[in-house]
């Protein structure tokens, strides 16, 4: 859509969520609600996209142009905040002079679909309005505009909360705060919009009464479900709104094949994919950039995090951070994958395992209670019960090499940097601090001392200090 353009207005304080964070950067599943809504007008097809700021702008702007964003922005600084006809005001000069007509919505409705967008959008382009407002009906309309029409059906006025009175407040018929105007029209009104109401503001909605009064066509779009229109003005609705979302996310993947044993307590990212005959346990959490194979079994409690896990893994009470994990690897429980780690296939990382910056050969095990780190590990190396890289030396990190077939004894302590040959074997308890060679065994033990009964000796002084 060329001859359109968008403003997302992201200006407000949000003083109900109570933060210093700017309202439309709080996040929703790990995504900020400006996105959301950047995103959604991005797939509906515009391609002029402008983002009007204002209370903590600068950081608004930087977050926002931080962020892995296929759908990009322009911005704007509306300085003073003195309401959505002001901003719009600023906004309009930046516009490409192609742009005959404008879409406005706000950057705290993350519900927002493309398809009610593309939706409202054509019939707007249809009807040759000067004007339309997507409206909704809500069983409980507290803190929206409400939509005041003529006997003939018509708009009449968008009266705000703060100025409604009794009858006006138990209308349902709720102004999504969702515009098109065609802009020609919209610029020959917009400067004679007062602020002679509560807030003291310019109202962009008194710009569609005038509109009216003027004679020209203005259109109430009366379709909008009532979620997607959700405004996120506290935590409260912050967190109705990551339930709506994750239920949509959560049954889009059931359809797709994915089972979800309890889609109530588990938590993925919208950003996230997930092969066929996957399941998904309870209290798993799959963060954004997650990308799971086919055949997999997730969870319970295991959170993976901006890693790709290839097809029949299998992962519980664990945690993978920024890690590659392949084909039928089993991890868990009470597993640790720090961030750089790969697994190849058919690796084994078992209870009360710590992985960092570890590449781990096919076939290989790291079965229990080791630390792994910096390290480059071969295929079909076992490493016993204890064993750990001992990789920091209080000011850089060195690494461990072991390789293929390596056999390494419980409670070995590798201190890096050191290379351990392929079939090499470490005897239990080694403190190893030099390279051992291939098919070498290498044991380092202090010379063990029996001393004959020191027990009995140690009670009889306890007897004579009484």
């Amino acid at each position: 859509m060329k001859n359109i353009g968008a403003v997302i207005l992201a200006a407000g304080k949000g003083t109900r969520m109570k933060s210093a964070l700017p309202k439309v950067l709080h996040t929703l599943l790990n995504k900020p609600l400006l996105q959301y809504v950047v995103e959604a007008v991005a797939a509906a097809g515009i391609e002029e996209r402008l983002v009007v700021i204002g209370h903590e702008g600068e950081m608004v702007q930087n977050a926002m142009e931080n962020l892995a964003m296929t759908a990009s922005c322009s911005f704007v600084k509306q300085e003073p905040q003195l309401g959505t006809a002001h901003a719009i005001q600023i906004a309009l000069p930046r516009l490409k002079e192609n742009c005959t007509a404008i879409l406005v919505l706000c950057g705290d409705t993350p519900l927002l679909s493309p398809g009610l967008l593309d939706s409202f959008i054509k019939q707007f382009f249809a009807s040759k309005a000067a004007a339309a407002v997507l409206s909704a009906d809500l069983p409980d309309p507290h803190g929206y505009g409400r939509i005041i029409r003529n006997n003939e059906g018509g708009l009449k006025a968008i009266v705000e909360e703060k100025d409604a009175g009794l009858t006006e407040k138990a209308i349902c018929e709720i102004n999504s705060g969702i515009y098109c105007f065609d802009l020609k029209l919209l610029k020959t009104v917009l400067n004679d919009i007062k602020n002679d109401n509560a807030n003291g503001e310019y109202y962009l909605s008194d710009a569609i009464a005038a509109l009216g009064v003027q004679g020209h066509k203005v259109l109430v779009i009366d379709s909008a479900p009532a979620e997607e229109i959700l405004g996120i003005n506290d935590r409260l609705q912050l967190a109705a709104a990551a339930k709506i979302l994750q239920n949509r996310i959560n049954s889009a993947w059931m359809k797709a094949g994915v089972t979800i044993t309890d889609p109530l307590a588990t938590y993925i990212d919208a950003d996230v994919s997930i092969g066929v005959d996957t399941i998904i346990e309870p209290q798993s959490f799959l963060r954004a950039g997650t990308s799971i194979g086919c055949g997999c079994k997730i969870g319970p409690a295991t959170e993976i995090s901006a890693s790709s896990l290839g097809d029949g893994v299998y992962a519980r009470h664990a945690i993978i951070i920024e890690s590659e994990i392949g084909h039928n690897c089993d991890i868990g429980p009470f597993t640790y994958i720090r961030p750089g780690s790969k697994l190849a296939a058919s690796v084994k990382a078992g209870h009360c395992v710590e992985l960092k910056k570890a590449e781990i050969g096919e076939g290989s095990k790291v079965p229990h209670l080791s630390y792994v780190g910096d390290a480059v590990l071969g295929h079909g190396v076992n490493i016993g019960c204890g064993a750990i890289t001992c990789n920091y030396d209080g000011q850089y990190k060195h690494i461990t090499v072991i390789g293929d077939d390596a056999f390494i004894g419980s409670n070995t302590n590798f201190v890096a940097p050191v290379n351990i040959g392929a079939r090499a074997i470490t005897g239990a308890g080694s403190t190893i601090t030099k390279d051992v060679p291939e098919d070498a065994l290498a044991i380092e033990r202090a010379e063990q001392k029996n001393i004959e009964g020191w027990a009995l000796r140690k009670e009889s002084k306890k007897q004579n200090d009484r």
